[in-house]
């Protein structure tokens, strides 16, 4: 059996500002540093991690590398864990995607398995590509504890393939907090969502997605 530690990476820019970043590249807020750095603590103080791994967009690697800091690791980038590709939508206020993007930002909003990204990737091509990795990360460190750092779709998704099998209720999954820990499980082709979205040890620091996501 493998345990694998998936991260939110900590408070970006684009999450300060409002925007939707998909696979452009702002990196982490001050709040977001503080927050990587507390989820580092928690995960050194409860489990034993054996590899890290991250997205390679600086707001994931940067959250990776507070916890590889303290076990004097090295952090492992994988472009496929990154960020859903949300083509035009990139860069886009969330507002703005309400009014220029009506009927395609509301399927994101109220039936999210089903949705596209307008001139980008659909979820289900996201969720192909992230458990991909994710079984592929687990079958390499068969029996280990691994870390990585990703991002809020990623997590959304594949903790909504391992609960229900499918991307039909994902909407009913919420999204993860920045920096917050999700465990999952992988054991001979099975998975299995032991927690999701573990952020009190943020406290007063915690931070969410706005509503209008």
């Amino acid at each position: 059996m493998t345990t694998l530690i998936l991260i939110r990476h900590g408070e970006s820019e684009a999450n300060h500002q409002g925007y939707f970043a998909g696979q452009i590249d702002p990196d982490l807020q001050s709040k977001g540093l503080k927050q990587a750095e507390l989820t580092g603590k928690y995960i050194v103080k409860n489990y034993k991690v054996d590899k890290i791994y991250s997205s390679d967009l600086k707001r994931a690697y940067n959250t990776a590398k507070c916890l590889a800091e303290l076990l004097d690791m090295e952090v492992v980038k994988d472009k496929n864990l990154r960020e859903i590709y949300a083509g035009k939508w990139e860069g886009m206020k969330f507002d703005d995607l309400v009014a220029v993007y009506p009927k395609e930002y509301s399927l994101w909003r109220n039936h999210i398995g089903r949705s596209s990204c307008v001139g980008g990737e659909n979820v289900k091509q996201l969720g192909d590509r992230i458990m991909n990795a994710l079984t592929k990360i687990a079958k390499e460190n068969d029996g280990k504890t691994v870390a990585i750092a990703t991002h809020a779709t990623p997590i959304r998704v594949a903790q909504s393939i391992i609960e229900s099998g499918a991307l039909d209720e994902m909407e009913n999954i919420p999204w993860v907090s920045n920096a917050s820990v999700t465990v999952i499980e992988y054991n001979r082709g099975t998975w299995r969502v032991v927690a999701a979205s573990i952020d009190k040890h943020l406290a007063e620091l915690k931070t969410v997605l706005p509503t209008n996501v």
